[in-house]
């Protein structure tokens, strides 16, 4: 699993197509301004923004617009057309990160009093989800904790099945009565679309409630990636990931990110430290994560290169430009004691385990001649279809190149190569 940021521009019009299958209707008015816009023939294309007064604000993963003075409310488009001239790709700095300003929402100002101002936040846990609401949303949310309210909606009922998003009254829970009618229904809404529709965190801080009418003002949504494939008729072949703020993609990210943009496979780079010595080649969202997560535990995530995957059954070609990029930045320097290549993951149910190492052989022969010179030791643990064919041809591999290739099958603990490599490499001592 992997939990990604999404724009609020996203986050927004996300809601406004999900909630009225569940009952709410809301139009959402936005538009996402980045360099490459025309700013000055958005009106033309967006009458609405000649009509109303107008927020803007930075769009790009990062809170406290407001409080950082990044937010222009409640001005004409001509005004809001200078500030956001006067933005664009302005250096900022956010939390020690510099980095220019280069995606804006632009939307309609709603009209409200502070004490219209609520909050309501939705958090997706191993054991369930917890929900966090109050009526004294804005800015100063986190000096007024002690307003929220928290529910916890578990994953089994007490009899033992699974919860269905559909059957739970978040109103009810929450305690909100005849008086609030309108905000439950709302609520109800807005908590089966985070429950079914992959979001692993949704926040909307303040969300104006002003009777009947609810407008989310401030969003921060974040999804589970891996559940794209759940959701093709709405964010699943659409929806892109925005690299956090101030992070300039690599090269070989940008490639790796092309490639996963043309292929109904799944192919992620996002590169830590370049000269760290564990270089986890995963199949697979979910055991990516554990692996990283083993390495952490270890104590050794400042040795960790790289976080990634490929999954979804890519073919030769794809497996192999994957491989071939991270063997590349792996042997561009050495370290004297030399590093470590996991090629591991779970048991796949439908992968062909043996077509997959083919694109990763390739790879591995064309670069044998760097991986030797930075003694480089892989660490193979696979199961699934064909399995035994693929660990055989990565065993002849390691003979035939003269490279130790440690191979394991579903024998062997998924994560039991990490601290394997780390003992080869000198880095933990073996028990």
């Amino acid at each position: 699993m992997a939990i990604k940021g999404i724009r609020e521009y996203d986050g927004k019009k996300l809601l406004s197509e999900l909630l009225p299958r569940y009952g709410w209707e809301w139009e959402f008015q936005g538009v996402l301004v980045t360099p490459e816009t025309d700013i000055e023939k958005l009106p033309e294309e967006h009458p609405w923004l000649g009509e109303k007064k107008l927020v803007a604000k930075p769009d790009m993963l990062f809170g406290k617009r407001g409080k950082l003075g990044l937010i222009s409310v409640g001005k004409d488009w001509k005004d809001t057309a200078a500030w956001l001239r006067e933005h664009m790709n302005k250096e900022v700095t956010i939390s020690g990160v510099t980095g220019p300003l280069t995606e804006f929402l632009v939307e309609p100002f709603v009209e409200h009093t502070q004490d219209q101002e609520y909050y309501i936040a939705m958090r997706m846990f191993r054991d369930g989800d917890r929900v966090y609401f109050s009526r004294q949303g804005g800015v100063n949310i986190e000096e007024n904790w002690d307003s929220v309210t928290e529910v916890h909606i578990p994953v089994q009922g007490e009899d033992g099945t699974l919860v269905n998003p559909e059957d739970v009254d978040l109103a009810a829970k929450l305690g909100l009565g005849d008086a609030d009618a309108q905000l439950g229904r709302f609520l109800n809404a807005l908590y089966r679309v985070f429950a079914k529709h992959g979001f692993a965190y949704l926040e909307i801080n303040p969300m104006a409630v002003m009777g009947d009418v609810i407008v989310p003002l401030d969003l921060v949504a974040k999804l589970d990636d891996t559940a794209a494939f759940e959701n093709l008729d709405t964010w699943g072949r659409t929806l892109t990931f925005p690299a956090g703020f101030g992070r300039k993609l690599s090269d070989e990210e940008a490639y790796i990110k092309e490639l996963d943009s043309k292929t109904g496979a799944s192919l992620k780079l996002t590169i830590l430290n370049p000269k760290g010595r564990i270089w986890p080649m995963v199949a697979g969202g979910g055991a990516s994560v554990i692996y990283a997560d083993t390495v952490a535990d270890l104590g050794f995530a400042s040795e960790l290169a790289y976080y990634g995957e490929y999954s979804g059954n890519p073919n030769e070609e794809l497996t192999y430009q994957y491989a071939k990029t991270i063997l590349d930045l792996m042997t561009r320097e050495h370290h004297p004691e030399g590093k470590a290549l996991l090629i591991g993951g779970g048991i796949a149910n439908f992968t062909d385990v043996a077509a997959t190492f083919k694109g990763i052989i390739r790879a591995i022969r064309e670069y044998a001649d760097k991986l030797r010179e930075g003694k480089v030791q892989i660490f193979v643990r696979r199961g699934g279809p064909n399995y035994k064919v693929g660990l055989e041809r990565m065993r002849q591999l390691g003979e035939e190149l003269g490279i130790p290739i440690h191979v394991h099958g579903p024998e062997t603990h998924m994560t039991r190569i990490v601290p394997m490599a780390l003992e080869a490499l000198g880095l933990m001592k073996g028990e």
